[in-house]
């Protein structure tokens, strides 16, 4: 039996075999040139883009932890342009004898910075700690400083960190989580340092809320060092949303003038489920958000939510919810069920309506004047239970009583299915209206992988968004209209979509998995120039990078 997950998550990395091809073109204006392969540590996985220089790019590695008590190691790497490994360094996570806990790897400010935090149990303290990082010779600087210090009641429970850089590179927010006190406000505090890592300014917040009705969404700093965040706050003690009416709003907190400066928004939409929220800092300082929102509950869309904030004066400016044309809502419905659904809206039945089902946003890009672009993707996990209990037979079990569905040899055994579908991108005006909205078709389906190799990467360039992603070769060259699902393998193709200024879109194989001799990972792909992509593929325990040009 499958069981809905909602945006779960469960991590097993897996490898496949194939050849080797050096090039590859497409009928789009693009073209991927791979480069050398390269042998990884065992028992690693790259797992982000650190920052981005006019020579190359950095990588950060770790090791892959199979279970708690498992020492973490970490490595820094550079690839030059073209795409060849120059250096690779693992990093020492000790600090005269004593070991440190791995943090993050930070590219600010034009440098690297190694972060690792110690906890001493003994003072029930939490100590972050930064390293310089040199950027030719990846080797560590001997000075270990102190840079943050928060709670820490016990090794289980610690305040964590987390941080956030400003646009334009001149600020660093490290924002620390303070521990759970039950029935207490949330506590939590913000550092905020310049370029050169000098203290700006700090400042320990208690929320005028208990911890169990706010939930926190993002944080981010301006070019000014000016603190905004996103959170969530519950009407009840249950911190998750439902149907019904919304029992929850979106709240924005400012801290501004090195934090001396204090104003809370509370956000939500009469009678509508907010159902997904991001913000962005302008140019011009003020708050971009935008969103969807439901009609129904809190997994579907219906349409989009936008407006600004100008922080200085409070103003919230061009709030707007506009509806999904109705043509873009039943795309890839039935002529039956597309059918039901406009006689739903012709008769207002909001419960049978079309919506958009379990959409994940991802990105929200600015607009030069103002508006935006948002791109979401369609994800979910189902689980599946089987049971076999080595071949016994009980006759005693019924599956009446079992809400796990045990078969009759009443054993569990519990599948995780990965669903990475349809990307949507929609284009909203300054004012706030949809002045167009595509939809990229797209079916993933793997099981127990953490959808590894799924999902996409995405690139900006003046003339459209190009999008990338693993797929079924059978999507290409037949006419039977069916959309094949991708579930894994080298037999797979690699594809190439482009939206448009129009929202046009068009999709084209860019190369097959096994003819390049390594399988595409897009969440580890990153756009690393105005009309290049860095695109990561592996096999076993070899992996390489590929420059994909936009021409």
């Amino acid at each position: 039996m499958r069981q809905y997950i909602l945006k779960g998550f469960i991590f097993l990395a897996f490898f496949l075999f194939g050849e080797k091809l050096a090039t590859a073109q497409t009928d789009l204006p693009a073209k991927l040139t791979w480069g050398p392969d390269n042998n990884e540590p065992g028992n690693t996985m790259a797992t982000k883009v650190v920052g981005i220089t006019p020579d190359g790019f950095y990588i950060l590695r770790q090791k892959v932890l199979r279970n708690t008590n498992g020492k973490p190691k970490v490595w820094v790497e550079f690839f030059n342009r073209d795409m060849k490994l120059v250096r690779s360094e693992e990093m020492d996570l000790k600090y005269k004898r004593k070991p440190l806990e791995f943090e993050n790897v930070v590219y600010f400010g034009g440098k690297l910075y190694l972060l690792t935090s110690f906890n001493n149990t003994a003072k029930k303290r939490n100590y972050l700690f930064k390293q310089d990082l040199n950027p030719k010779t990846l080797a560590l600087g001997k000075s270990l400083d102190m840079i943050c210090e928060t709670e820490a009641r016990n090794k289980e429970v610690k305040g964590t960190f987390a941080y956030s850089i400003s646009k334009d590179s001149s600020k660093l927010l490290i924002y620390n989580e303070l521990p759970y006190e039950k029935k207490n406000p949330e506590r939590f505090g913000f550092r905020v340092f310049d370029k050169d890592f000098q203290l700006l300014w700090e400042k320990n917040i208690i929320l005028p809320y208990n911890d169990d009705k706010f939930t926190v969404e993002e944080y981010r700093v301006d070019n000014d060092g000016n603190v905004f965040l996103l959170g969530v706050l519950y009407e009840d003690n249950a911190k998750w949303r439902r149907r019904g009416s919304p029992t929850y709003k979106y709240v924005v907190l400012s801290y501004m003038e090195n934090g001396t400066a204090f104003e809370e928004y509370r956000i939500d939409l009469p009678d509508k489920f907010i159902t997904d929220l991001t913000f962005r800092i302008g140019n011009d300082g003020k708050l971009v958000f935008s969103g969807f929102y439901s009609e129904r509950g809190t997994y579907s869309v219906k349409g989009t939510y936008f407006f600004h904030i100008d922080p200085k004066d409070r103003a919230v400016l061009n709030r707007k919810a506009t509806e999904f044309d109705f043509n873009f809502l039943t795309a890839f419905m039935s002529d039956r069920n597309k059918q039901k659904a406009l006689e739903a809206v012709e008769r207002n039945d909001v419960h049978k309506a079309p919506e958009l089902y379990d959409y994940s946003l991802d990105e929200l890009i600015l607009r030069s004047d103002g508006g935006a672009v948002l791109v979401a993707e369609q994800y979910y996990v189902e689980q599946d239970f089987n049971n076999f209990n080595n071949g016994f037979f009980n006759p005693y079990y019924s599956p009446f009583y079992d809400p796990f569905y045990y078969n009759r040899y009443n054993q569990r055994q519990t599948d995780y299915y990965y669903h990475y579908n349809d990307i949507i991108v929609v284009n909203i005006s300054p004012s706030g209206e949809i002045e167009w909205s595509a939809r990229i078709p797209k079916r993933q389906e793997t099981r127990n992988d953490g959808g590894y190799y799924s999902s996409y990467a995405m690139s900006t360039t003046r003339d459209g968004f190009f999008f990338l992603f693993n797929d079924d070769g059978r999507n290409f060259g037949r006419n039977d209209g069916k959309l094949y699902t991708y579930t894994g393998g080298n037999n797979s193709v690699v594809s190439l979509a482009k939206v448009n200024i129009k929202g046009e879109v068009s999709i084209a194989p860019l190369t097959t998995n096994r003819d390049a001799g390594v399988i595409t990972r897009p969440k580890m792909c990153k756009q690393i120039g105005r009309r290049e992509m860095a695109v990561l593929g592996e096999r076993g325990r070899g992996y390489r990078f590929g420059s994909l040009k936009f021409e």
